[in-house]
């Protein structure tokens, strides 16, 4: 157990952690599979403790990288539209995009806000938003808001429940992870009280002219 907690420890003191930050940020925006709330929340557990990697500069990447994915979902989804890959025709995730294309008629600013915190549900919404072409100003404007919401909170949730744990990284990122899903998956049940869900029927949202 203390090689493992040594092996954290290094490995998130080394510079090139931040560019994985980055990287899984940036690929979260447009392929939800990748955990980045799981590698952004867990290395902060560790600089609770260890004070590496630095908590601002960590939570500065994050928030660069969720910018840039949330960016390029939105390109993707103007180019290419909502059912151009097979990822995209399933259930699930059309069901997301029926949601994001309804919600946005109805209150956009406030969805983009909220979607980021929601791992499909930025996804749908951010390709929704370009295959319906939002306007590009404001998605900018909104989404560097809600990337820098999202990374501080991320960030304060791993240092809240990392601090318990300074003689064992790896249960404080364990715990910290674990909490920080749980915190998703609640307020994905809120948002879908308050905001409702579509019915099963609605028509899906067309792809977008090339």
């Amino acid at each position: 157990m203390q090689a493992i907690n040594d092996f954290i420890l290094a490995a998130a003191g080394q510079p090139w952690v931040l560019l994985v930050v980055f990287a899984c940020c940036v690929i979260d925006g447009f392929f939800p599979p990748i955990p980045s709330e799981s590698v952004v929340v867990g290395l902060a557990a560790v600089a609770a403790t260890a004070d590496v990697p630095n908590p601002l500069l960590l939570a500065a990447v994050a928030a660069a990288g969720a910018f840039l994915g949330d960016n390029t979902a939105y390109l993707i989804g103007r180019g290419t539209g909502t059912q151009r890959w097979a990822w995209m025709r399933g259930p699930r995730i059309q069901r997301a995009f029926r949601w994001a294309g309804a919600e946005l008629r109805k209150r956009p600013a406030s969805l983009i806000l909220v979607a980021r915190f929601v791992p499909v549900g930025r996804v749908a919404v951010n390709l929704t938003a370009g295959a319906t072409h939002y306007p590009r100003a404001r998605f900018v404007g909104l989404t560097v808001l809600s990337a820098v919401l999202w990374a501080s909170y991320s960030v304060a949730i791993g240092l809240f429940f990392g601090q318990w744990f300074e003689e064992n990284h790896l249960l404080g990122v364990i715990v910290a992870v674990v909490c920080a899903i749980g915190l998703g998956i609640a307020l994905d049940l809120v948002i879908s009280r308050v905001r409702g869900k579509l019915p099963q029927d609605t028509e899906p949202v067309p792809p977008s002219e090339p």
